[in-house]
């Protein structure tokens, strides 16, 4: 294992998708890549990082519940992208010596798209997306670690505004990247490996070599294959849980279905 990538990175992907929504499986893939400089977590938790995190904002896994929040992320004066790309490259590792390309999975960041791609003119974008409601239930699992409520709000009602901003952004972002991004769903990934390792390939032939297919370690803890967890999260969503996801989800008409995505009555 080769670590510190200073003067070895020609260019940059990001990989940006909702937390809970499948990017720390399709990182793990990608660091194994021949090509890639891989981080050993999210970009925003890596030591010497200088901008807004989750952690840093308290925000953990809400950090778009709010509209503070979501411009605590946007203010350009809180980021220092010199001192990030040094400890980026500082922290990075490789397996070849020929890797060139430095992958950053980060999912906060995907409310700055914008500012990634005018900082990194030589980036290309991964944007990735998942059933919302399955998305909710894995915020929801964590409980009160999940991020901080107003008094009488409730967690399904906080993820489910967090998750309708990160959609919305995404949405976004897919129009203003261009072919610069190529955007893709969790559900897609999950039912079709081989084709979707193909499609990332093509955009970006650095990754010629990536394997989707391999069970891969999630959250440091086990390793998971990739498996469309959606069916067995949403069933889990309590009838109050629902009834507040939907309060919030109904308030932005079409933005499900401009993903793909389904009302799930309680």
């Amino acid at each position: 294992m080769i670590v510190g990538a200073a003067g070895a990175v020609r260019r940059h992907l990001f990989l940006l998708a909702p937390n809970n929504s499948g990017s720390t499986f399709l990182a793990a893939a990608l660091a194994d890549c021949a090509r890639a400089w891989s981080l050993p977590r999210e970009g925003q938790h890596v030591a010497g990082f200088h901008g807004p995190s989750s952690r840093g904002t308290g925000t953990r896994l809400l950090w778009a519940a709010t509209p503070e929040s979501i411009a605590a992320f946007r203010d350009a004066a809180a980021w220092d992208w010199t001192r990030t790309c040094r400890a980026w490259e500082f922290h990075a590792r490789a397996a070849d010596a020929g890797a060139d390309t430095l992958v950053v999975a980060a999912p906060p960041f995907l409310l700055i798209a914008d500012r990634l791609a005018a900082e990194f003119p030589d980036a290309d974008f991964l944007l990735m997306v998942r059933n919302p409601y399955a998305a909710a239930e894995g915020i929801l699992r964590r409980g009160a670690n999940a991020g901080p409520l107003a008094p009488g709000d409730t967690l399904a009602a906080a993820a489910a505004r967090h998750l309708a901003a990160a959609l919305d952004a995404q949405r976004a972002n897919r129009a203003a990247l261009g072919t610069r991004a190529l955007f893709f769903t969790y559900e897609q990934m999950c039912r079709d490996p081989q084709n979707m390792a193909a499609r990332i390939a093509a955009h970006v032939p650095a990754f010629a070599d990536l394997a989707l297919e391999h069970a891969r370690p999630v959250k440091g803890r086990y390793d998971e294959p990739l498996r469309d967890m959606n069916a067995d999260q949403i069933a889990r969503l309590t009838p109050e849980q629902l009834a507040d996801l939907n309060a919030v989800f109904d308030t932005h008409p079409g933005l499900l279905h401009a993903f793909g995505y389904d009302r799930v009555g309680a």
